[in-house]
């Protein structure tokens, strides 16, 4: 049996929503959080020796990392489908839209989620018990590092996507592709985490076409809501 080894809020999700779309049975395991450090749990090791989700068993197969699970799902059960909209999961190679897939899938972790973490983790420290004169140096040290080193980089990102999508339905171009699962994830965490989500309208759509499909919408009953919200 396949199983998924979900962890709340994370890129696990992708994974859950593409599942729904290929049709595959699959069981799911839900794990929570940490409700303090918000890390993931200790039994997720007894799976993988990272302790890291998603990550998936496929009989004896054990397989981790988001692109490398995506990869392995439509290689193996893509073409089993009969959905019409999974046709061009994997493009064609030597194809422009197999080099777009590609470029997206690598970009997805290589680039846009290493500035979403870190701007994340920044605005999260100034918030966590710490001597009461430390907090506004922390407050500040914080604030300089987003504004000056993640927020310049979000910037050039969100337009940069913004543009692609203005030309082309999906990432690799006009059909799903691995690529807008892989892409999925670091979209609607890059929409939470910036303040002028509204100037990039056509990655606002991307994201409103991909919450319509039924599919999506069956990953967040089950697995439920995809990124935590911005610290307070």
């Amino acid at each position: 049996m396949l199983t998924l080894h979900h962890l709340e809020t994370s890129r696990s999700q992708r994974i859950l929503w593409l599942l729904e779309e290929l049709g595959v049975p699959y069981e799911l395991k839900r794990y929570a959080r940490d409700s303090k450090t918000r890390l993931a749990p200790a039994a997720l090791k007894a799976i993988h020796p990272l302790g890291k989700s998603p990550v998936i068993t496929d009989g004896d197969q054990v397989v981790a990392e988001s692109g490398a699970i995506i990869e392995y799902l439509c290689e193996v059960y893509g073409t089993q489908t009969n959905n019409p909209d999974l046709k061009h999961l994997i493009p064609a190679p030597g194809t422009a839209e197999h080099r777009q897939s590609r470029f997206w899938m690598h970009y997805a972790e290589g680039s846009l989620m290493n500035w979403l973490v870190m701007k994340l983790i920044f605005s999260l420290i100034p918030t966590q018990p710490m001597p009461f004169i430390v907090k506004p140096i922390a407050k500040a040290i914080c604030g300089n590092v987003i504004a000056r080193v993640i927020e310049p980089n979000l910037q050039a990102a969100l337009p940069f996507m913004d543009k692609h999508l203005e030309q082309h339905t999906w990432f690799a171009g006009e059909h799903l592709s691995m690529a807008d699962f892989q892409m999925s994830f670091a979209i609607e965490a890059a929409l939470v985490r910036t303040a002028n989500a509204k100037d990039y309208p056509h990655l606002v759509a991307y994201k409103e076409r991909i919450n319509a499909r039924v599919a999506y919408q069956e990953g967040i009953k089950k697995g439920g809501p995809v990124v935590m919200a911005n610290p307070s």
